[in-house]
C-alpha cells in the first residue's frame, strides 16, 4: 500500500468530508465469538461519539455469518457491555429499526443475488478446486521461489473455476451439487483508492491482491460480502472500525464499485497496544500485568474455569470508562481530560484521531476512575459503599458510612480504596507508624490518654462534636498542647501519625472501642518528655 501524505487541499477535502449534509449513520458491527475487548467497546463508543456529533444515527449490527466460531451468550454480552458504558444504539437486533433485520444470520436470504450479480456482470467467479487442489498450487509456487503463492491473477487461470471451464460443465458441476465458492475477480493492473479520513488517500495496485472468497461453499456469504451489502441497505454512511480491516478497504470499495453504489467514508482507527507500546493489547498481557481488556466480567461457556473479570467488576465508574477509552486514540485539542458523554460528543472529531497506536495505560485509567469518584456526590458514594460493607459484615448507620467517605474520598480511586484506608476503623491497629513514634512518644504519653480517658468516659452521646468538646476542655484545663495530646491519641486509635479528623474516627469507632484501645494499646517508651516552653510577652 502507498500511503500520500496529504496535502493542505487534500486536509481541506476531508474536513468537509465530515460536515455531512445528509443523515450520518454509523454502524457497529461484531461478531458473538467471545468477550467484547477493549478495542471493540472503542470502536462502538467513536462511531456513536462520531454519529451523535452530526445529529444521526448509531445502528448495531450482529454479524454472525461464521457459525462455527459462534459462542453461546456472546450477543447478551455485547448488549450489556453497552448498555452499561453507555453507548445505546438507536437501531439494534433488540431495538429494531427500518432496516432490519439487525441480525446476519436472519438476512442471508439477501446476499445469493448479489454474488450472482457480481459473477454475471464478470466481477466474480465460481471456483470448484478442492482444498488438496489449492495447497499443490501453492507449493507448486513455493518451490518456484513465490514467497506468498495465494489465489489472484497469476493463478486462477490454471485452477477449476468458470473462467477454465465452459458454461456447460459450470451448470453441470452446480446441478450435481458440487460445492464450490465465489471469488472476487480483480482485474490486472488496476489501481484502487481508498480515501480514509484518518490516514487520508491509500493507493493500492490489484496485482497485489488476493481473489478472496465471497460466498462459501456452505451457501453462506463471507464477511466481505454481508459487510459492504448490508451497510449499503441499511444506508451507511461512514465505516469507523478498526485498522486490522484496512488491507481489505481496497476489495470492498471495488465491490460497492462494481455493484454501482456509492461507497461510505472510511476511517480505520489505530490500534490499542500493551502498556510496553509492543503489539496490539492482548488478554494474555492484561493477565500477567493485572488489568481487565473486558468492560465486564466473561466467562466462555467453552471454558467456564477462564472466568476474566471487567471493568465493572473492578469498582469502576462507566463514565470514567469512557472517558479513559475517548482518549485512547484521540483527543479534543485542549487542555481538558475529564468530559462527559456530552462534552465527548461535542468535541469529538474523526481528524483528532491518531494514526499511531495508542499504548494502553492502566495508571490512568485508576486516574480517570478517581477524578469521577470525587466529583460523585457524597451521597452515592455511600448509596455505593454501604452494599460492599455489608458485604464484608459491617453494618454501620448511613450517617457513619457518610463521614467515612467524606474522610476519605479526595484520595480514593475506587470505592473498595475508602474501605480500605478505614480499615483501622473496624480493628485495632497491629503496628503504630514508626516514625511517628519515634518523633512524638514520649513517658508522658500514657498519663496523658489516662487523663484524656476520664474525660471521654463521661461522654453520654458519642458523636465528633461532644468528643470534640471533651478533648477540648481536658487540654485547656491541663495548660497541654493540642499536638501534644492529639498525636498519641490518634496512634493508638488508628497506628498512623495523621489522617483524617480524629473526632470523626472516634464517632465512628465507638466509644467502648476507643476506650479500649486507649488502655490495650503496645507502643514502648522512647524519650523523655519535654514540656512546651512558652516565651514571656514582651513588656
Amino acid at each position: 500500500m502507498n500511503l500520500k501524505n496529504l496535502t493542505e487541499f487534500e486536509q481541506f477535502k476531508k474536513l468537509m468530508r465530515e460536515s455531512v449534509s445528509g443523515t450520518v449513520r454509523t454502524r457497529f458491527a461484531p461478531s458473538p465469538t467471545g468477550g467484547l475487548h477493549l478495542g471493540g467497546v472503542r470502536t462502538a463508543l467513536y462511531n456513536y461519539l462520531f454519529a451523535k456529533k452530526h445529529n444521526g444515527v448509531f445502528y448495531l449490527r450482529i454479524e454472525d455469518t461464521d457459525r462455527t466460531r459462534f459462542v453461546p451468550g456472546a450477543e447478551q454480552y455485547i448488549r450489556e457491555s453497552l448498555e452499561w458504558c453507555g453507548i445505546i444504539p438507536d437501531e439494534s437486533p433488540w431495538q429494531g429499526g427500518p432496516y432490519g433485520p439487525y441480525r446476519q444470520s436472519e438476512r442471508f436470504n439477501i446476499y445469493p443475488k448479489y454474488a450472482k450479480q457480481l459473477v454475471d456482470q464478470g466481477n466474480a467467479y465460481y471456483c470448484f478446486d478442492t482444498p488438496d487442489d489449492i495447497e499443490d498450487m501453492k507449493a507448486k509456487l513455493l518451490q518456484k521461489g513465490v514467497a506468498s503463492p495465494q489465489y489472484d491473477h497469476t493463478t486462477r487461470m490454471s485452477m477449476k473455476n468458470s473462467l477454465t471451464l465452459s458454461d456447460e460443465e459450470v451448470n453441470k458441476l452446480i446441478s450435481s451439487g458440487k460445492p464450490y465458492v465465489v471469488r472476487v475477480k480483480f482485474p490486472e493492473n488496476k489501481i484502487i483508492t481508498v480515501n480514509d479520513l484518518i490516514r487520508g488517500t491509500i493507493s493500492v495496485n490489484t496485482n497485489t491482491l488476493d481473489d478472496k472468497v465471497l460466498f462459501k461453499s456452505d451457501g453462506l456469504p463471507t464477511y466481505h460480502l454481508a459487510n459492504i451489502v448490508d451497510d449499503h441497505l441499511m444506508k451507511t454512511t461512514h465505516v469507523i472500525r478498526g485498522e486490522e480491516w484496512l488491507p481489505s478497504a481496497p476489495l470492498h470499495v471495488f465491490l460497492y464499485e462494481s455493484l454501482g453504489w456509492q461507497t461510505p467514508e472510511f476511517a480505520h482507527l489505530a490500534l490499542l497496544l500493551n502498556p510496553g507500546g509492543q503489539g496490539k493489547l492482548s488478554k494474555r498481557m492484561g493477565d500477567e500485568l493485572g488489568f481487565p481488556i473486558f468492560p465486564m466480567k466473561w466467562s466462555d461457556p467453552k471454558e467456564p474455569s477462564k472466568t476474566s473479570l471487567g471493568y465493572k467488576e473492578k469498582g469502576y465508574i462507566p463514565q470514567a470508562f469512557v472517558n479513559f477509552l475517548a482518549f485512547l486514540g484521540w483527543n479534543p485539542g485542549t487542555e481538558q481530560e475529564v468530559m462527559t458523554m456530552d462534552e465527548l460528543i461535542q468535541s469529538f472529531s474523526l481528524e483528532r484521531c491518531g494514526k499511531a497506536g495508542a499504548k494502553f495505560n492502566i495508571d490512568k485509567a485508576k486516574w480517570y476512575n478517581g477524578q469521577y469518584l470525587k466529583m460523585m456526590p457524597d451521597e452515592e458514594v455511600v448509596q455505593l459503599l454501604i452494599p460492599l460493607l455489608k458485604d464484608r459484615g459491617i453494618d454501620l448507620p448511613e450517617r457513619t458510612v457518610r463521614k467515612m467517605v467524606e474522610m476519605n474520598k479526595g484520595k480514593a480511586n475506587f470505592i473498595n480504596d475508602i474501605y480500605e484506608a478505614s480499615l483501622y476503623l473496624f480493628e485495632p491497629p497491629k503496628e503504630y507508624d514508626k516514625k511517628t513514634v519515634d518523633k512524638k512518644w514520649n513517658d508522658k504519653c500514657p498519663e496523658i490518654l489516662n487523663g484524656l480517658k476520664e474525660y471521654f468516659e463521661k461522654v453520654n452521646d458519642w458523636t465528633s462534636e461532644n468528643i470534640q468538646k471533651a478533648f477540648e476542655d481536658y487540654v485547656k484545663i491541663n495548660n497541654l498542647n493540642f499536638g501534644d495530646v492529639s498525636t498519641p491519641l490518634r496512634l493508638v486509635l488508628t497506628g498512623m501519625g495523621f489522617g483524617p479528623s480524629l473526632f470523626d474516627i472516634m464517632e465512628i469507632i465507638g466509644k467502648n472501642s476507643c476506650l479500649e484501645r486507649m488502655t490495650n494499646y503496645k507502643i514502648k517508651v522512647k524519650k523523655k518528655f519535654t514540656p512546651l516552653i512558652i516565651p514571656p510577652a514582651e513588656e
